[in-house]
């Protein structure tokens, strides 16, 4: 993953992220925590609103709410 930080002189620089998997498991009630180091690096936070989805293929999407249904309202599909 790569990042540009804007420095106080308006120039950007370059930081690099180690992108780490996390294996999560499904509880018996069919809830999965998300490591929070998963969360920070997608930019999300406690209280961020998010919309689960499964693709089809055995994936399970999720993505920011907003940009979901920006998604759906502007192109019809998520």
């Amino acid at each position: 993953m790569l990042i540009t930080d804007e420095l106080p002189s308006g120039r950007a620089r370059l930081v690099f992220m180690i992108r780490e998997p996390a294996e999560v498991i499904i509880d018996e009630n069919g809830r999965v925590e998300l490591p929070m180091g998963l969360l920070a690096e997608a930019g999300l936070g406690c209280g961020s609103r998010l919309l689960a989805y499964s693709a089809g293929d055995g994936r399970i999407m999720l993505r920011r709410a907003e940009d979901a249904i920006a998604d759906l309202l502007g192109d019809g599909v998520l």
